[in-house]
């Protein structure tokens, strides 16, 4: 039997918690390992690990697979997270490519310098509340059904829902104008294995602060 997925990334949100996420909504347990210097990072590149010298890394069923997205999609496949047919991966490839532009301005707001980030916020408020959750509120609102697509859980919504809490973060009040979103954010977060990631004390990781921030520049940034 294959151990328990392996991790590696820094001791922090960035590219690796979509994983985190997702392996939790799927109830896979898993482990990691935290790169905390530059030199555990070119560790990873020099023993091979790292096909195209980055992370995330994750050991999972015998493989280092590396792309987030590669990553996603191979846990989505094996936990039936991934529609019943070509035409269901299709709607759930949509929705999630569609939302990765919010999410990559979110993972990198944090690092911006002290003077762009008022810009930014501006800019992911205004994305988020006229571009993106009224799309996916049409949706929900079209179909009438409890997720995305299919009328069962995917990775779609486990990806929709992250992205809800990390936009509240920044905009509370940013879901008032969408109940159908919220609603969506209520169902999935009662799923008991994505109760148990929301609960203090879980691999769960806050919202990467400055010292994180500094930490992490210190592993990437000669």
């Amino acid at each position: 039997m294959a151990g328990k997925p392996i991790l590696h990334y820094f001791d922090g949100r960035g590219r690796m918690e979509s994983i985190r996420w997702l392996l939790a909504a799927a109830g896979e347990e898993f482990e990691e390992k935290f790169m905390k210097t530059r030199e555990d990072l070119e560790k990873l590149r020099k023993d091979g690990s790292l096909m195209f010298q980055q992370v995330p890394m994750v050991e999972i069923d015998g493989m280092k697979l590396v792309q987030t997205r590669a990553i996603l999609n191979y846990i989505a496949a094996k936990h039936n997270l991934y529609g019943k047919d070509i035409k269901e991966r299709a709607l759930i490839d949509m929705y999630t490519e569609g939302m990765a532009d919010l999410n990559e301005m979110i993972i990198y707001y944090p690092s911006l310098p002290p003077g762009d980030k008022e810009g930014r916020l501006t800019q992911i408020k205004e994305k988020a509340r006229n571009r993106y959750f009224p799309a996916f509120e049409k949706v929900l609102k079209s179909h009438g059904q409890d997720y995305l697509v299919g009328n069962r859980l995917s990775k779609a919504d486990v990806h929709l829902t992250e992205l809800l809490y990390h936009t509240e973060e920044l905009d509370s009040t940013v879901l008032a104008n969408f109940p159908l979103l919220k609603a969506l954010r209520t169902r999935v977060s009662n799923l008991p294995t994505v109760k148990k990631f929301l609960q203090p004390g879980s691999q769960r990781k806050p919202f990467d602060d400055e010292n994180r921030v500094e930490a992490v520049k210190k592993i990437f940034i000669k």
